[in-house]
């Protein structure tokens, strides 16, 4: 599965346009987790606890934005964009989406 954040793959020519595909995850931060980071805040930086939380919500998202391509018969997404949400005071959405296509 070929994507981009463009209009178009390098070498490659969109044959057919499928639809709009997208894939989300809604994900509660943890209780423990959130005394440790808010201790690391007093004293700045990366809040690594957060940022892993993040990643690993976006690669899920992604994923199953790709499930959802795959089942249109898709090669690739195009225009791929993320947005996030906040669900409450504890969670955060993430919505992965795009075109599916198919390519030549």
């Amino acid at each position: 599965m070929e994507l981009s954040n463009t209009e178009s793959i390098a070498g490659k020519e969109v044959v057919e346009t499928l639809g709009l595909v997208r894939g989300n995850t809604v994900r509660a931060r943890n209780v423990g987790r959130d005394i440790t980071q808010g201790l690391r805040n007093l004293a700045g930086g990366e809040l690594k606890g957060y940022t892993e939380l993040m990643t690993d919500a976006r690669d899920q998202a992604q994923d199953r934005m790709i499930e959802e391509a795959e089942a249109l018969g898709a090669d690739g997404v195009i225009n791929v964009r993320f947005t996030t949400s906040s669900i409450a005071d504890s969670g955060a959405e993430i919505l992965a989406y795009g075109t599916a296509v198919r390519l030549r």
